[in-house]
């Protein structure tokens, strides 16, 4: 019942990837939501956006389609499920937390790049991460996966990725650099563990925290920061630091989240 729960949400547990046959296409994204500009578009307005109108410059409409496919796989496009609402409030308030908004959701929808995050995270700042590199570390989590031809490619869109939400810098040479988190990337992490059924201080070291790639202190100033602008709500009494969403979700949400906490906690895998 939790992953049913998680799953109207927006979260996304199949075993496959988009990042199989593209990156998190964060261009995209970008082109996409500056064109759909109405503040009652549906997930069809934003299909028809891309396969009709044309809005990403797509040659062909095979290619469109695919484009939809994808972007659809990767942060749903739905306005009424809670991550890709969620998305849009802070895409349109923190224009530079852009980067890892997408990384974050795209995260949670995609399994293979959640199998890289590991590799990415515990590499030392200035390390070296190449294609071979990549693919040893997704070889050796699950052997004999992908062929040889799909395992490259898969690296290379693993590593475009984490180059796009400033994990890494580089065109050819990837070196490990420190992620910009701002107020509104924060938040989303935050609110991300708390549909996790993450409470308190431990919102901080969550999984989806970590993707912040900042120190707790700095993400709980962040937090601070992100709940003086009313986007969040967050108290703290000496130690103890709690965290809540009004602005965020829905009745009908925060029910559910009710629901869950009568459940197993549940976390991606």
């Amino acid at each position: 019942m939790g992953k049913e729960i998680l799953m109207r949400f927006g979260l996304d547990f199949e075993r496959g990837g988009t990042h199989s046959a593209r990156t998190m296409m964060l261009e995209d994204l970008q082109l996409l939501i500056a064109s759909v500009q109405d503040g009652s578009a549906t997930k069809e307005s934003y299909i028809q956006s891309i396969e009709i109108d044309n809005c990403l410059g797509k040659r062909s409409g095979r290619t469109r389609k695919i484009t939809a496919r994808h972007l659809v796989e990767l942060y749903s496009l739905d306005p009424n499920v809670a991550l890709f609402r969620n998305l849009l409030f802070f895409w349109n308030r923190d224009q530079a937390g852009q980067p890892l908004l997408a990384l974050l959701c795209a995260f949670v929808r995609d399994s293979i790049l959640r199998l890289s995050a590991p590799f990415i995270l515990s590499a030392e700042q200035g390390a070296v991460i190449t294609t071979k590199s990549m693919a040893e570390f997704i070889e050796q989590q699950q052997p004999g996966r992908f062929s040889a031809a799909t395992l490259k490619s898969t690296s290379q869109n693993l590593n475009s990725t984490w180059t796009k939400s400033g994990h890494l810098t580089g065109r050819v040479k990837k070196i490990r650099t420190r992620a910009k988190a701002t107020a509104g990337s924060t938040a989303y992490a935050l609110l991300l563990g708390y549909l996790n059924d993450i409470r308190g201080e431990a919102l901080f070291e969550s999984q989806y925290a970590k993707l912040l790639d900042c120190p707790i202190d700095r993400a709980v100033e962040l937090a601070e920061e992100a709940s003086r602008r009313g986007w969040i709500v967050l108290k703290r009494l000496g130690i103890v630091i709690e965290v809540s969403f009004p602005q965020l979700l829905t009745d009908q949400e925060m029910e559910w989240i009710r629901e869950q906490n009568q459940t197993s906690h549940q976390f991606i895998q």
